[in-house]
């Protein structure tokens, strides 16, 4: 159990879950520390690894970003080897490891999960984050073929909703933004999808015998002018941006399958439907200015 004083405030929000007191069991471990899992996966059937760092003012993108994401995935991974009760393993990855490869992405453009980032591009782009989880996914899938481990992957785009953790995370400050004042909205388009679609979307993936390869997680692509839009509308007495960050075109949306996540039973939650839970949990949690 943790039981960490420093830990304790990073908890709260977990032990207070119902039926926390009788079905959770927390542990330390270190994501950079060889073995610090070995332990904790002792009779487990199945692994969720959800954890790797994602913010944007990145100092020293191997330390923050790349060592978190690569090394952490491997040394999960490496703690799943010859566990006679494991059954499958279900990473979290991203969207970024599948549609960054400098392709056009235009309306027309449909990315599937045959689709995979380019390490090189992301690092002539410095796009590190996106980086980050494209070498990790990439690692995991070699090590787990050679491992004979069963593995999933997610690869959700933007996650909004509602925030169960007490600390503002990088997907909801995007919403903040937009919402709190700001004079501007980035010309940016990203997919963007419900927390609660993605946490069903892992426990599908593992409970789903047929499950297999990646599922890409998004219920739509939109352009922060169109979030601006939607928010306007439900939110009208705000003061909402007016205008885009910069003068260059708007930079195009494009379509990603939801097939496969289809198939695994994922029914998505509307985009105006998780702005709204994004925004009402925002303001429960006391992050707004209204």
């Amino acid at each position: 159990m943790c039981g960490v004083p420093d830990d304790l405030k990073k908890i709260n929000h977990l032990v207070s879950l119902d039926g926390a007191k009788e079905r959770l069991h927390l542990y330390k471990a270190n994501l950079l520390e060889e073995g610090s899992f070995d332990s904790v996966f002792q009779g487990c059937h199945a692994v969720f690894h959800t954890a790797s760092p994602f913010y944007h003012d990145v100092k020293d993108p191997q330390a923050e970003l790349l060592d978190p994401a690569l090394k952490g995935t491997l040394n999960v991974l490496k703690s799943c080897v010859n566990l006679p009760t494991l059954e499958r393993v279900v990473l979290t990855s991203s969207v970024a490891a599948v549609a960054y490869n400098g392709k056009p992405r235009t309306p027309d453009v449909v990315v599937d999960e045959t689709w995979f980032s380019d390490p090189d591009f992301c690092r002539e782009s410095q796009m590190w984050y996106t980086l980050s989880k494209t070498l990790a996914e990439d690692a995991a899938w070699k090590f787990v073929k050679e491992n004979s481990i069963d593995m999933v992957t997610i690869n959700p785009a933007m996650v909004i909703g509602p925030l169960l953790q007490p600390v503002l995370n990088t997907s909801a400050a995007s919403i903040l933004n937009i919402i709190n004042g700001a004079q501007t909205f980035p010309n940016a388009s990203f997919g963007w999808v419900n927390v609660k679609d993605v946490a069903n979307a892992h426990i599908l993936a593992y409970e789903n015998a047929s499950a297999n390869g990646r599922y890409c997680l998004v219920e739509r692509v939109a352009h922060h002018s169109e979030l601006v839009k939607i928010l306007r509308d439900l939110y009208p007495t705000l003061q909402h941006p007016e205008k885009c960050a910069d003068d260059k075109p708007y930079v195009p949306i494009y379509q990603v399958s939801k097939e496969k996540a289809k198939s695994l039973g994922i029914e998505y939650t509307p985009l105006e439907v998780s702005l709204k839970e994004t925004v009402e949990s925002l303001k429960e949690k006391k992050f707004t200015n209204f």
